[in-house]
């Protein structure tokens, strides 16, 4: 009886560890993202730029490059803003995000974009473009904090 005992412990503890240790989607959070993202080429588009992260009241600065491969000509800057969705630490942020879009913009325009990475963080932005640049490409971006 004792034994049977020790066993139903031990599986209950080990139960209350791995559910206390796992993130679930109830302990994710949401932050702030601010992004200023240049992009220039043809047929291969190029770029890159700076963004925050604002997190449970702290700024938490990133790099962001990007490749696209598809119909891209012209060059461009978006000042994207929105939220990062899924977080439970700033280096959640961190990751390549696959990238899958169209957008064009002529003196000024507007574009938005959903990102997801690895670690299922979701990037949800938009922003206004100024430059010359019509792409329909497929690419990534990654980002590292700095």
């Amino acid at each position: 009886m004792k034994q049977h005992e020790r066993l139903f412990a031990r599986l209950a503890l080990a139960v209350f560890l791995v559910t206390g240790i796992l993130p679930t989607a109830a302990q994710a959070e949401t932050g702030a993202v601010r992004v200023v993202f240049t992009k220039g080429g043809f047929i291969v588009g190029v770029g890159g730029g700076e963004g925050v992260l604002t997190f449970r009241g702290h700024h938490y600065h990133f790099n962001v490059s990007g490749m696209s491969v598809g119909f891209t000509i012209g060059a461009s800057t978006t000042k994207f803003t929105g939220q990062a969705l899924n977080l439970r630490s700033p280096g959640d942020i961190q990751g390549t995000y696959a990238v899958i879009g169209a957008g064009g913009a002529l003196a000024a325009g507007a574009g938005g974009v959903q990102l997801q990475n690895e670690k299922g963080v979701i990037l949800q932005l938009a922003g206004g473009k100024v430059g010359v640049e019509l792409s329909a490409a497929v690419g990534g971006v990654t980002i590292a904090l700095k």
